[in-house]
């Protein structure tokens, strides 16, 4: 499974992106999902994760309440709703995915397929 992250770019704080997540060539309905991030020098860490049926949603502390992680299965295709973007927002982002029923990991060593990762810049 090869995964294509999108929806990057740059964004004044307190804006808005929307990142998708699209795999090829296979479906991502039996998968978990998860969003991960890295700013130069540091490691990557870890967004948002979602369940194969959306039931199961994690948030790291720092993007509650302001990112929405969802799916939709019909178009095969995960997102990242990103609000109120902070300067510390600032990374490339990397989608991933594993299968697997009614997991949503939070570490990355849990997910076997990336993306290329899409670079959110975000000015104040």
């Amino acid at each position: 499974v090869q995964l294509q992250a999108s929806g990057g770019g740059s964004v004044r704080a307190w804006g808005s992106l929307r990142l998708s997540c699209i795999p090829s060539p296979r479906t991502l309905t039996q998968y978990a999902a998860g969003w991960f991030r890295q700013e130069p020098g540091k490691e990557r860490e870890f967004v948002s994760s979602i369940s194969w049926n959306g039931s199961r949603r994690n948030y790291a502390y720092p993007v509650k309440g302001r990112f929405i992680i969802s799916r939709d299965n019909a178009k095969n295709t995960v997102y990242l709703q990103m609000n109120s973007l902070r300067r510390e927002d600032t990374a490339v982002y990397y989608c991933a995915a594993d299968y697997g029923f009614g997991r949503a990991g939070q570490s990355s060593n849990e997910y076997t397929y990336w993306g290329q990762g899409t670079l959110v810049t975000v000015s104040s």
